[in-house]
């Protein structure tokens, strides 16, 4: 299963949507139940990606990028607040995306749109109402409800732009006119850096912890050992944390531990590890006898040639042996 469905079904939970609401904007505060929420059409954006790319980053394997071919968007919930309503919107992102600020843009301008398109519907059937109202399709007192886009980010270092001013040159432009060009921010949830994940009241605080610390195992032991939650996590909570960690080992294990949709992560961690360790030591065991064995037929040729003081001291010297396996090909 790709991650992006894995993250669609796991933040599709009500309860996990309005947690990382409460958590990351609220700061803990419960200000939305999840028993609110109404699922919005996550087609209604403007934003349009080019096809599939191919990864060209120096220091990895080529990979394969997936980037928006249409106007879907990843989730869309609209949320009592109080009297009031707010569209919600979460974007989950692996990599760095530099234009992701016009992105978010045109996904908030595009719900704007439609809130905009199902007033004018109803405004046009009125009657009694002034030119400009009826030209508006927009009533001198109709309201559109406020919407935020949540960029749930997986990746290393964020090194782009948080805002849309960050992606405009401004070279040589005058401060009057800079002034006047209106911003737009964006609200990046980056996991790996989250100080404090004690604002989460669901499964979301496990997972995000696990991701921020996978690749401390020392850290990382510790973290589920003292958390009793992971010894009974709900199956999407494992599947996000074994797709975000790049975890095979994980989905491999998965089976010995479920029981009735939850999973033993401190069983299925601790065989990972011991698997690890164990495949560790075959491959050392392996390097080490080819290793032996290039050293046997070193000793061999240096015997054969009557190059005894070479072999004498290719015992005691660890460069030396390496210097002859070079000049012998070995």
């Amino acid at each position: 299963m790709d991650k992006d469905t894995i993250n669609r079904r796991y933040l599709s939970d009500n309860r996990r949507y309005t947690d990382l609401i409460n958590g990351f904007v609220f700061h803990g505060q419960q200000a939305i139940s999840s028993d609110t929420l109404t699922d919005l059409d996550s087609q209604s954006g403007i934003w349009r990606g080019g096809e599939d790319v191919e990864s060209r980053k120096a220091d990895q394997p080529s990979r394969k990028i997936k980037r928006k071919k249409n106007s879907s968007r990843d989730l869309l919930r609209k949320a009592a607040v109080g009297v009031n309503f707010a569209v919600l919107g979460i974007e989950h992102q692996e990599d760095v995306h530099y234009l992701m600020p016009l992105r978010v843009m045109g996904y908030e301008a595009a719900e704007y749109e439609r809130q905009a398109a199902l007033v004018r519907k109803e405004v046009r059937e009125m009657k009694k109402i002034s030119n400009a109202e009826f030209l508006s399709g927009f009533l001198r007192n109709s309201r559109l409800y406020p919407c935020i886009t949540l960029v749930l980010y997986f990746g290393g270092d964020w090194d782009g732009s948080h805002d849309l001013h960050g992606i405009i040159n401004f070279t040589d432009i005058p401060d009057a006119l800079k002034e006047l060009i209106n911003n737009y921010s964006m609200h990046l949830v980056d996991v790996k850096r989250l100080e404090n994940t004690d604002v989460f009241r669901t499964d979301l605080k496990q997972v995000f912890d696990f991701i921020r610390y996978s690749e401390d195992k020392e850290k990382l032991e510790k973290l589920v050992k003292a958390d009793i939650a992971y010894q009974a996590i709900d199956e999407d909570a494992y599947d996000m944390i074994a797709a975000y960690t790049d975890a095979e080992e994980l989905v491999d294990v998965k089976r010995n531990y479920i029981k009735k949709g939850k999973v033993d992560m401190c069983k299925a961690l601790k065989e990972m590890i011991e698997d690890g360790k164990e495949e560790g030591r075959k491959a050392g065991l392996k390097e080490g006898s080819r290793y032996l064995k290039r050293i046997n037929s070193l000793n061999l040729r240096l015997s054969q040639e009557g190059r005894m003081d070479d072999l004498i001291q290719s015992f005691q010297d660890a460069g030396l042996q390496k210097r002859l396996l070079k000049e012998y090909n070995l």
